[in-house]
């Protein structure tokens, strides 16, 4: 159990530790509050109430002594309110200053993974987990101080004044807190197995939602309605048989700590009884110890049930933590370069790769692009053209060989740092639920508004914007589900035409326009592509006619290459395949 929070607590306690000397502050400020108010207030009751029972003496005196208590009890609470107010305060603080530091650390970690892991990884799962780590966080710590350290200043203090007031209660006392707190820990710990498994089916539940509603159409098209209520229903039925196998445990430590509290307080109360009897202790001890042990019964009660909710809390935070351990399969250097990259002279050499423990999709690739050359890639599917743009970004990293851009071995600088110097816009363009304007500068954060209209011009988009109700503040939807598909690639080409950078990589940009919109984006894309080193992954061949040079690729390796007359007129690959397109598309 040790090593189970050590492992949650390392990525917590760096958040805590920036300002260790409020947590401190907290831990002692709340103490002293709880010290007084559960332990010393108590203490100067039972001296009144013993004054009460042996009788007045001197009137004046008797007077005198119980007033005097009396305003040292209201001093005492006066105090506490100042001290709890205080404390109250700097916790909030503190929890919220954490939760942010927490929070964006979440991003960071999860965010640093490469391509691979998002595609293997539901959106919905990965939200779901980071919101519990947090969520986690608020509910363990309000936990830590509200019930496990009250209960242990409690506790503490009630031994010393019992240790003074009955060393036999005192014994009996401390025998029960030591087996009551180990057989409900034992139960805990079992319960934690019940958590988890509770955690990983909600994790699944909600990666099956975040699946469908982000595939609705598809559930509309193919009248899949039924049988998704039942898939889904079969996710719930399996999270309730894991939730109630959690909660009877957790009935099982409720019935088992009020067994316990029932026996100590009727052993407590029958010594008590005896040792008045024998004249041992007087009335306002009794008060005093039943009150203590009232108090300490209640408490531990709540510690049992805070430490299964504790226990709860943990094992959600656990599958975030799983994934902060998770190292990234692409990493930047640790002493990275300077980057260098102006021109765009990219070269492929010897290159290898293959996914996971698959076939190799490149082997002993070899590929040479000039600063400034526009080249064409085409080949059927599964020859290797999208491997060459996440190699070239570096969504994947070679098996062997290297790849250079103007001499700088690519894996020599940071992701971002190479990626500032690609433009790249894919087959399915990618948007955010942000205004329009948002979207278009994203590659340039500090566009201007001119700027932003000048490229959206050039890839025929100011249009069909200026008619939106809002324009370019208009909210495009989640991944752009409000626009067209032709309008959200117009969205993108806009901008990576502000992005301006000198390597252009475009995987058949142009498939989702009409034929008059695809010939006024090329001629954008003609001045776009002047001095800039351009790469176009291409399905329909008629887009890539005026390349400098096209290569045709086949189970990973060059089996042809020159431009679009040459390629014709060696009647191979090339040709087979302009001969099979239908309407501007391979067949």
């Amino acid at each position: 159990m040790f090593s189970f929070f050590s492992r949650i607590l390392k990525y917590v306690w760096p958040q805590m530790r920036k300002r260790k000397w409020v947590f401190f502050f907290i831990l002692v400020g709340f103490s002293l509050r709880t010290f007084l108010d559960r332990i010393v207030v108590p203490l100067y009751f039972k001296k009144i109430i013993d004054i009460f029972t042996t009788g007045i003496g001197d009137l004046a005196t008797t007077t005198q002594d119980i007033f005097q208590l009396f305003f040292i009890i209201i001093g005492i609470h006066i105090f506490v309110l100042f001290v709890a107010r205080t404390v109250k305060f700097t916790i909030l603080q503190f929890s919220v200053n954490v939760i942010r530091d927490l929070r964006n650390y979440t991003f960071q970690k999860i965010e640093q993974n490469s391509q691979t892991f998002f595609a293997n990884t539901f959106a919905g799962s990965l939200v779901t987990k980071a919101r519990r780590f947090i969520g986690g966080f608020e509910i363990t710590f309000d936990i830590f101080l509200y019930s496990f350290l009250k209960f242990f200043v409690i506790l503490a203090g009630v031994f010393a004044v019992l240790i003074y007031q009955s060393p036999v209660i005192s014994l009996v006392f401390g025998i029960w807190i030591v087996v009551h707190v180990t057989i409900v820990s034992f139960f805990v710990k079992r319960k934690v197995a019940y958590d988890l498994s509770e955690a990983e089916q909600d994790s699944r539940i909600s990666g099956r939602l975040a699946d469908v509603f982000s595939n609705i159409l598809a559930v509309k098209f193919f009248s899949a309605r039924n049988q998704e209520i039942v898939s889904f229903g079969k996710y719930a039925d399996e999270g309730a048989k894991r939730s109630k196998k959690a909660w009877f445990m957790g009935g099982k430590i409720d019935l088992i700590q009020h067994i316990l509290i029932i026996i100590v307080q009727s052993v407590t109360l029958y010594l008590m009884i005896m040792l008045w009897l024998q004249g041992k202790i007087s009335t306002g001890t009794i008060v005093l110890i039943e009150t203590y042990m009232v108090m300490v019964s209640n408490d531990l009660w709540e510690f049992g049930n805070s430490l299964t909710r504790f226990m709860k809390s943990a094992s959600d935070m656990k599958e975030m933590v799983d994934i902060f351990e998770i190292t990234p399969d692409i990493l930047d250097p640790k002493n990275p370069e300077i980057l260098k990259i102006k021109e765009g002279n990219i070269v492929f050499q010897n290159v290898s790769f293959k996914y996971d423990m698959s076939q190799e999709v490149l082997s002993d690739f070899n590929l040479d692009i000039r600063s400034g050359e526009r080249v064409g890639i085409v080949g059927h599917s599964g020859a290797g053209k999208s491997t060459i743009t996440k190699l070239l970004l570096r969504f994947n990293d070679v098996t062997s060989g290297q790849i250079t851009i103007d001499g700088q071995d690519i894996r020599n600088i940071t992701q971002d740092d190479l990626r500032s110097v690609i433009s790249y816009v894919p087959q399915e363009p990618i948007l955010f639920h942000r205004p329009i304007r948002e979207n278009i500068s994203y590659g340039k954060p500090n566009a201007s508004d001119e700027e932003i209209i000048v490229v959206a011009k050039k890839a025929h988009a100011n249009d069909f914007v200026s008619k939106l109700p809002h324009g370019y503040d208009t909210l495009v939807g989640e991944r752009g589900v409000k626009l067209s598909g032709g309008e959200r690639q117009r969205v993108a080409i806009a901008r990576a035409m502000l992005k301006n950078s000198p390597i252009l990589m475009l995987d058949e940009a142009t498939s989702s326009l009409d034929s008059v919109s695809e010939s006024f984006i090329q001629e954008a894309f003609g001045e776009l592509m002047k001095g800039k080193t351009t790469i176009v992954i291409a399905h329909r061949l008629s887009t890539i006619q005026k390349m400098d040079r096209i290569i045709v690729l086949d189970k990973g390796k060059i089996v042809e290459g020159g431009t679009h007359k040459e390629l014709l007129g060696k009647n191979g690959v090339y040709a087979e395949l302009w001969s099979h397109q239908t309407g501007g598309f391979l067949e």
